[in-house]
């Protein structure tokens, strides 16, 4: 089922991309850069709109029924472009359906993140699962673009849009039978305007945060502006043909993928700074290189480079972001930088027509690239102090790191969890957890041992890298079991709300902390009808 998932997905973002260029291509051939533009917005601000409340459908449906019915929408809406472009139907219908298309690319990525954790079979294989989502959708944005690039030079839009739609059809196809966990949220559980403005005020409070998240909003107006100077290189400067443009979307994407290597060596590190402006400079210097030197060869090499660093950016800026906003606004904070990510590419779409009629390709080149080195200029000393203040906790980060419980969260994610954690230390003898009280936090045993009593009886001993305390948290009842200190023991406290948000806030976690309380509460349930008591309320090392 898992490799079912991910041939989807595949072929999903697969699509997702080609379809972007090949209606750029059909645009742009029907009114140049200025209908180009027109397209992306189109397609843009509705999806903006929108995209939170249709990434809430798996909150309320089956995950496995939602995506099946994104990837289908998906599918059919680009069925329907591609046969209105193949009959020579008028413009203003392409334009006007083509919305539909974004609309439904905004469903399955929500659903999958709910799916996954619901059909791993352990905690290392959802961890593997989510790493290799990330090296699927790189590659498929250097794959399929190259395909895309010949099916326009073999049949135009129209054949390149019908073969995504055969795409995104297939990618239904191959999870059409997959029903997934119940829904988490009832149909009371939606955001309202009244929240999402509390919200603003809430991170309005947070000027550093601030600062980051309109950074790496910025870079979108980079990101979308590509999307047209691409098309724009290919007719106007290369003369590369109506494939022109999926061949460079590919080279932008390989960057990306090359990118990874980078970026895995980045977790961890105590600054971020250097290296985020390193990939800030690195994307627009590239365009500005592309602008003095546009030869086919050298547009390929320096758009690759651009992919790098763009990717190089976002990772790292992404990370220091978890590092340094709120643990309780971290939701919100990466809410707004979605919004801030489709207004970047609104004006980075805005931007390249009127550079192109000023100065063709060369300035929509050298003004997207000042753009991002302008927002950089302006910000980078106030990204350093907002580095040097951010702390790595790197103990206790591979501390929670080897508890299963945490083992679904992402990287930053789990840096954020670890610098909410709070040492304490405890003589031999010292009642941790007494059975029968309130959950008010859950604790990680760095060093020493624990005793663990259900109703007087010794159940069992933790050592270093087991935790205990989720279930209480979890299922909000009172403590199952009584913890003694054994020895003296180094402990780390983690307050309530900070552990429900990490497993409220990410699917996987969520998922697996829910599959984990429920098997402890179920185990136990079982001991007691049989007259033993065989678990308690723990998290062990199960390595």
């Amino acid at each position: 089922m898992l490799l079912r998932i991910g041939v989807a997905y595949t072929l999903f973002i697969g699509a997702q991309v080609g379809v972007w260029v090949a209606l750029l291509v059909y645009a742009y051939q029907h009114g140049g850069a200025t209908a180009a533009g027109v397209m992306a917005l189109v397609q843009l601000v509705p999806g903006a709109l929108l995209a939170p409340y249709l990434g809430g459908l798996s909150d309320l449906r089956r995950a496995g029924r939602v995506l099946v019915g994104g990837y289908a929408a998906f599918a059919g809406s680009t069925a329907i472009v591609a046969v209105v472009i193949s009959v020579g139907g008028p413009r203003l219908a392409v334009f006007a359906l083509a919305p539909l298309i974004n609309l439904a690319i905004c469903v399955p990525r929500p659903a999958q993140a709910v799916l996954l954790p619901s059909i791993v079979e352990s905690a290392e294989e959802l961890a593997a699962a989510n790493a290799g989502q990330g090296w699927l959708e790189s590659a498929a944005t250097l794959i399929v673009p190259i395909m895309v690039a010949l099916l326009l030079a073999a049949g135009g839009p129209a054949l390149a849009t019908a073969g995504m739609a055969a795409l995104a059809g297939l990618a239904a196809l191959v999870v059409l039978t997959i029903g997934g966990p119940l829904p988490f949220a009832s149909s009371t559980d939606r955001s309202t305007d009244g929240r999402a403005l509390s919200s603003l005020r809430l991170i309005a409070r947070q000027p550093a945060t601030l600062v980051l998240v309109a950074v790496l909003g910025a870079q979108y107006i980079l990101v979308g502006a590509l999307d047209l100077i691409f098309v724009v290189l290919a007719f106007g400067v290369l003369g590369m043909g109506q494939g022109g443009p999926g061949y460079l979307t590919a080279a932008f994407g390989a960057g990306g993928l090359l990118a990874i290597l980078i970026t895995a060596s980045l977790v961890g590190r105590q600054r971020l700074a250097s290296a985020l402006i390193v990939g800030g400079l690195a994307a627009p210097g590239v365009l500005l290189l592309l602008a003095v030197h546009s030869t086919l060869a050298s547009a390929f090499v320096l758009i690759a480079l651009a992919g790098v660093g763009r990717s190089l950016f976002d990772v790292t800026g992404r990370t220091l972001l978890q590092r340094t906003a709120p643990p309780d606004l971290l939701a919100r904070v990466f809410g707004l930088l979605e919004s801030l990510l489709n207004a970047g590419l609104a004006i980075g779409v805005v931007l390249v027509p009127p550079l192109v009629a000023l100065g063709g390709a060369k300035a929509a080149l050298i003004g997207t690239g000042l753009v991002m080195l302008g927002v950089l200029a302006t910000t980078q000393g106030r990204l350093r102090t907002l580095d040097a203040a951010a702390t790595v906790p790197l103990i206790e980060i591979h501390l929670l790191r080897s508890i299963p419980l945490f083992a679904p969260l992402p990287a930053p994610a789990l840096e954020s969890l670890a610098r909410a954690l709070t040492p304490l230390s405890l003589p031999a003898g010292t009642v941790v957890i007494r059975e029968g009280d309130p959950g008010d936090c859950y604790y990680a045993l760095a060093g020493g041992e624990l005793r663990v009593e259900r109703g007087g009886v010794a159940i069992t001993t933790l050592r270093r890298r087991e935790g205990v305390g989720e279930i209480a948290l979890i299922r909000d009842t009172p403590r199952t079991a009584t913890v003694i200190a054994q020895t003296d023991v180094d402990l780390y406290t983690l307050d309530r709300e900070p552990f429900l948000l990490a497993m409220t806030g990410h699917a996987s976690a969520r998922q697996t902390a829910d599959a984990i309380a429920q098997s402890r509460l179920d185990e136990t349930e079982s001991a007691t009808t049989a007259g033993r008591t065989t678990t308690t309320d723990v998290t062990p090392d199960t390595r």
